[in-house]
């Protein structure tokens, strides 16, 4: 009788550790998104005054702008792909 309770334990305690593995990586991805979304929001809020939302002074725009750089490029690489959604999509598959 032990042993089936020994291999009914064990086997719980895989199911559990392979929840829990399953779990953390859902939430390091929630986590990541969030992060990108916020990274966004702040290019949009330093950024803002290039398509009229209103901006933090001109001055601490140019202080962020080195900071910058990654989302400024990302920006205008929307921008170039806006007008063709196909490019886009090519874009993500790194078709040739």
């Amino acid at each position: 009788m032990k042993p089936i309770v020994k291999t009914v334990k064990n086997k719980i305690l895989e199911a559990w550790k392979i929840a829990d593995g399953v779990a953390r990586g859902k939430a390091v991805e929630g986590i990541e998104y969030v992060a990108e979304e916020m990274d966004h929001i702040f290019g949009i809020l330093v950024l803002g005054s290039f398509v009229g939302l209103p901006s933090p002074p001109m001055q601490i725009s140019l202080d962020l702008m080195p900071l910058m750089e990654e989302e400024l490029m990302l920006m205008m690489e929307k921008v170039d792909t806006a007008h063709e959604p196909i490019s886009d999509l090519f874009s993500e598959f790194d078709i040739d």
